[in-house]
């Protein structure tokens, strides 16, 4: 009797799992690392060029000084990347398990739209002019999409197919609304022009008090939701079979992605890429456990909008690149070298 010997792709299989258990810490790890270090950089490098001795005195002797208040600038601007890159990660990695699409990113439930239409509207009906004033705009304006997509796409009952349409119609409804009122108001058009682009430029330490406690409570949200969500990416019956509360594990994340990015947009306008490209890309080195992608995505996200950040500080000396810029110029090639030479990751 022939008894088939192993062949390399089964040997494969049964080894991918073990490895990808082993690694999966170590990586984590050597993530935070590199975080640190590019939070470095980005403290140490910008359009204004300072010695390391300058960087260390605004560091650790902060006398008021120009090169001591630019370093504390850079304080502030790479702790809110670091916020802001974790909430558009976390969100991503969320709305792509909610959607069970492997491409869907924080704008596809016009989110961004969101919050965009409600700060462009604080700026003509209102006269906000602040960023103090209009984050809380962006933050409401993307908590009434987010509830109004909700709805929409059927509530408790809904599906990730309904809940995307709904997010895309209501997109693109608020967009029209956007280009109708800055065509009509020169003011609006050159604030929106600016913000719309996504920038880490006007951070200061008033905007990260505002928008942390958001950030805290959607990322402690996002994490407890790993293991439900886990259940609802597999499929409706499966996650039924398994014992998971659909109607209230769409809720709470639709309510953590929002909450997330929310408060990221209104921080730092709409950045594009973040959200879809590194949850995608930390899929295929985690598998489909959201128990591993969401710490990924949390860690890795900042490590990009930081990067992209200190990129366009450097490449338009002594002027700068916003990073939403940045990161579309370097996430648009790169997400799409992603998806050729590897088979989307399923979720």
């Amino acid at each position: 009797m022939l008894v088939d010997a192993p062949t390399e792709t089964g040997a494969a299989t049964g080894a991918a799992p073990f490895l990808r258990r082993a690694t999966r810490p170590l990586g984590l790890l050597a993530s935070v690392v590199i975080l640190t270090l590019v939070a470095l950089a980005s403290i140490a490098i910008g359009a204004k060029e300072l010695s390391p001795a300058q960087v260390w005195h605004g560091l650790v002797h902060d006398s008021g000084t120009y090169a001591d208040l630019v370093v504390g600038d850079r304080i502030s601007r790479t702790v809110l990347g670091l916020l802001a890159g974790a909430a558009l990660g976390l969100s991503g990695a969320v709305l792509q398990a909610l959607t069970r699409n492997p491409l869907a990113d924080p704008g596809l439930l016009g989110i961004n739209a969101g919050a965009s239409a409600a700060v462009v509207t604080a700026l003509t009906s209102f006269g906000v002019t602040s960023l103090s004033g209009y984050v809380w705009f962006a933050f409401l304006g993307a908590a009434a999409v987010g509830a109004l997509v909700w709805f929409l796409g059927g509530g408790r009952s809904g599906t990730p197919a309904r809940l995307a349409l709904a997010g895309a119609a209501i997109s693109a409804a608020l967009y029209g609304y956007l280009q109708a009122v800055m065509i009509m108001d020169d003011a609006a058009l050159g604030t929106m022009r600016f913000w719309t682009v996504g920038s880490l430029a006007s951070a200061t330490d008033a905007t990260i008090v505002q928008v942390l406690p958001f950030l805290l409570a959607g990322t402690v949200l996002a994490l407890a939701l790993a293991r439900p969500l886990n259940a609802v990416a597999m499929g409706d019956d499966t996650a039924r079979a398994l014992g998971a509360h659909l109607g209230r594990t769409r809720a709470l994340s639709m309510a953590s992605a929002t909450v997330l990015c929310g408060a990221a947009t209104a921080a730092c306008g709409p950045i594009g890429f973040v959200g879809l490209m590194v949850p995608h890309a930390v899929r295929s080195f985690t598998g489909p456990d959201l128990r591993w992608i969401l710490p990924y995505a949390a860690v890795l996200s900042p490590v990009l909008l930081l990067g992209a950040d200190v990129v366009g500080r450097v490449v338009a000396r002594p002027a700068e690149l916003q990073v939403g810029i940045v990161t579309a110029v370097i996430g648009g090639p790169a997400f799409v070298l992603l998806v050729r030479r590897r088979r989307a990751a399923r979720l």
